[in-house]
Formats: structure tokens, C-alpha cells, sequence
């Protein structure tokens, strides 16, 4: 059972970055699915939260309408979009399922000029 993010780096205020999650060793259409970040000396905070069928719930209201949360069951991937990034989006991203409670490693965003 294995989560592995990707896409993240660093990109200048206004950019986009899209942040991949690829699955193994399990379904990861039949799970709810979340977002998290943590920025330095803060705690880690939910972004999204997507029901098993796929369709996101939660929004965190700091990234609501710049960030969305999708899925490819063909892939067995889930993705986050991030569009107009703000230096306060800098952080670590983490992708989880519900899926015996399984992070992945964390990928490092970050946002400036």
C-alpha cells in the first residue's frame, strides 16, 4: 500500500502547480480521498476532503476557488490543482486515503518571487 505524490517545486506568486497522487496495492476509487498541508511551525491542515464516489466534499476556505481536487480511477491517481499560488500556500502537501489511514510521503511547495 503505497501513496506518491508529485509535481510539486517552486513557482512565483500568481503561478500553478499541479500536484499528482499515484496509488498502489490498493483501489483508490472505493476510499475518501484528502488533501493536507503543513507549512513550517504550523500544524497540518486539511485542504480537500473527496467522498469514495469521488466528488470533493471540503475546501479549505484559504484555497477555495484557486484549488481543485480530482481523481482518475483509470490511473488510480488523485490530483491537485493549484492555480493563482500565494506565498501563504508555501508548505509540505500530503495526500491521504482512508485506506488503513495511509499518507503519502509529502511533497514541497513553494510560492515566491
Amino acid at each position: 500500500v503505497r501513496l506518491v505524490e508529485s509535481g510539486g517545486g517552486w513557482v512565483q506568486p500568481g503561478g500553478s502547480l499541479t500536484l499528482s497522487c499515484q496509488a498502489s496495492g490498493f483501489d483508490l476509487s472505493n476510499y475518501v480521498t484528502q488533501w493536507f498541508r503543513q507549512a513550517p511551525g504550523r500544524e497540518r491542515e486539511m485542504v480537500t476532503y473527496a467522498l469514495d464516489s469521488g466528488r470533493t466534499s471540503f475546501y479549505n476556505n484559504a484555497v477555495k476557488g484557486r484549488f481543485t481536487a480530482s481523481r482518475d480511477d483509470s490511473a488510480n491517481t488523485m490530483y491537485l490543482q493549484m492555480t493563482r499560488l500565494q506565498p501563504g500556500d508555501t508548505a509540505t502537501y500530503y495526500c491521504y486515503t482512508s485506506y488503513m489511514g495511509t499518507y503519502g510521503r509529502g511533497i514541497q511547495v513553494t510560492v515566491s518571487s
